[in-house]
């Protein structure tokens, strides 16, 4: 018999909210789900994303809590409502999960900002280049599953520009001159990335080398602001793979690298000559 599927990122950042929501009201788990007339095992499953809350319930938990912030309440009022399935749901069980959150993280965003040092953001990426950032991976893909992380990150491409999301991108000189795919495949991205950065709801700066510093180094970061600031999410690819935070002090302190990228970074036009620049000298390496 096949097992439950683990709760969905949505789920989880529910449970996450309801559990902030009881311990900054001082209560533990028994004396809440005395509140709501069921067992503290129940309160343990809803705050761990495993047990489904209605919006009738949510009421409750806020109101037991003596919770007041209402815009809050009424942004997690939707996120219980956002049950149906997203467009991604057509991989599950084809790519890993965290393929899949990171894209209903994005589903929800009210806008976006990257922070980009060794590779071009994934929501930027030409067909060519991801395949040739894909094709990296060690130990290797097949061809099929280069293929289909590439077809998923195109689609996620799609679904922010068509839903018309504020993108903000900021990306290291180091990340604009790795050559994925060779010079050809660069030369092109790049140019993909100055057509990108003209698109009225994109905002693409550049940190150079010559900077004498900078927030957050090494660090491929995805900030994703929620319709309330308590519900943003911040993603950050590793090694082991896609990592989620969101914690208000993680929040707070990513919050504040965006805000230091903002300070540092080239504007939108110098940020376009800047990576024309690169462009050119990649084109002529083989022209």
């Amino acid at each position: 018999m096949p097992g439950r599927q683990s709760p969905t990122l949505r789920q989880r950042r529910l449970g996450a909210e309801l559990r902030r929501m009881r311990e900054q009201a001082g209560l533990g788990g028994s004396q809440l789900s005395r509140v709501l007339g069921v067992s503290a095992a129940q309160v343990t499953q809803m705050e761990n994303g495993k047990s489904s809350v209605s919006a009738e319930r949510l009421q409750t938990i806020a109101a037991g809590c003596k919770c007041t912030n209402q815009p809050l309440i009424d942004a997690l009022a939707d996120l219980i409502a956002a049950r149906g399935k997203g467009w991604w749901e057509e991989y599950r069980g084809v790519l890993s999960t965290d393929f899949l959150e990171v894209a209903e993280m994005e589903s929800t965003a009210q806008k976006l900002y990257t922070w980009a040092t060794t590779y071009v953001p994934g929501l930027q990426q030409t067909q060519a280049y991801a395949s040739a950032v894909f094709a990296r991976v060690s130990p290797p893909l097949p061809p099929r599953d280069i293929e289909l992380r590439t077809a998923f990150r195109v689609q996620r491409q799609h679904a922010i520009r068509s839903s018309g999301t504020p993108y903000v991108s900021f990306i290291h000189e180091a990340a604009l001159r790795m050559q994925f795919g060779g010079p050809r495949v660069l030369a092109a991205q790049l140019g993909s990335l100055i057509e990108d950065s003209e698109r009225r709801t994109c905002s693409l700066r550049v940190v150079p080398f010559d900077m004498d510093t900078f927030p957050g180094a090494g660090e491929n970061i995805m900030f994703a602001e929620g319709p309330v600031p308590e519900l943003a999410t911040l993603q950050m690819d590793t090694a082991q793979g896609v990592l989620f935070f969101d914690s208000p002090a993680d929040l707070a302190s990513h919050r504040a690298t965006f805000a230091r990228l903002d300070s540092l970074a080239l504007s939108d036009d110098d940020s376009r000559k800047f990576i024309r620049s690169i462009r050119d000298e990649m084109k002529g390496r083989y022209e």
